[in-house]
């Protein structure tokens, strides 16, 4: 199920901005790209913006300034949608009293695609016999899948995804995990909004965090983490290592007689200063500064989008 190939296979936002009734300012000029081949999760807190940016890199919602494209182009200027971007923002909106196999047969119509493809897709989401079941009898996991199915009935290129991972059990999300880099791994565009942090840092080759509307960070989560390792030291000499510490040019701090904490320093700087110094080491370990405490950082403490002057709706 290759997509197929174009010139451009980004999707490219630049100076998106939303204000609604005049002065609720949802999205403040907000720029960010999400490569082909990856997967980039969307995040911020609730009220963030997310769902606003995706409304309108869909052409649902029109931006008070700024632009999107999908492939080079506005995704309303787009001939055939559906096979280019595949799109799920709300899991729950198929008729109860049709089956999932007929939900996807009646998108197939309107897109011209063959009524097999809805038999292939449900396959590759794993509802193959719960595809003749009526959709009103579906867990909230299932109709994840089935809107996930609908998504790649057209083989996009793109796709754009709000927390697929809603409803999920355990087993679901690992399923979503592969899924994901599978996808990822044919080419295709992958941008996901998801609130859990953990699955994120798992799939997602990229992230892009928001705050107040406002983009706070970008990149790889390698690249935003980097150098923000904790070293926890335990000692019984801890006075000689705070002092070589500190000559080396770090501000430890000391959580008790026997412990200390650094940042800005690998371990094994630790240990050589600790073994220059003649320091009996008891425990050395690096406290690893993941995507949550990065989340947490970026959205709630000083980094935080400020509001300044507009005024800004949780």
């Amino acid at each position: 199920m290759t997509p197929p190939h174009g010139t451009d296979g980004r999707i490219v936002v630049d100076g998106l901005t939303k204000v609604f009734d005049g002065r609720i300012r949802a999205v403040d000029q907000l720029s960010f790209t999400v490569e082909p081949g990856s997967v980039t999760g969307f995040l911020g807190p609730n009220g963030a913006g997310k769902t606003t940016t995706l409304r309108m890199i869909l052409g649902l919602i029109h931006p008070t300034a700024g632009s999107s494209t999908v492939g080079g182009v506005p995704y309303q200027q787009l001939q055939n949608p559906m096979t280019v971007v595949g799109a799920s923002l709300e899991a729950s909106s198929f008729h109860p009293a049709r089956t999932g196999r007929n939900h996807l047969r009646i998108l197939c119509a309107a897109a011209k695609l063959p009524d097999s493809r809805a038999d292939e897709v449900l396959d590759l989401v794993g509802l193959r016999d719960a595809g003749r079941r009526k959709v009103r009898g579906y867990s909230m996991g299932m109709r994840q899948r089935l809107g996930l199915a609908a998504t790649l009935l057209g083989n996009p290129r793109f796709l754009v995804l709000d927390e697929p991972a809603n409803g999920l059990d355990p087993e679901g999300i690992r399923w979503l995990r592969g899924i994901f880099r599978h996808l990822a791994g044919e080419g295709r565009t992958v941008l996901v909004s998801s609130h859990l942090l953990n699955e994120v840092e798992e799939f997602a080759d990229r992230v892009v965090i928001l705050s107040r509307g406002r983009l706070v960070r970008q990149g790889s989560i390698a690249e935003l983490t980097a150098g923000t390792d904790t070293i926890m030291v335990q000692s019984p000499q801890p006075g000689p290592l705070l002092e070589a510490l500190r000559a080396g040019g770090h501000e430890p701090e000391q959580l008790s007689p026997t412990a200390l904490r650094v940042r800005g320093i690998g371990a094994a700087e630790v240990g050589h200063l600790a073994f220059t110094a003649g320091v009996e080491l008891h425990e050395l370990r690096a406290e690893r500064f993941d995507l949550e405490e990065l989340f947490f950082t970026l959205t709630q403490g000083e980094y935080a989008a400020p509001q300044d002057g507009a005024p800004w709706s949780p």
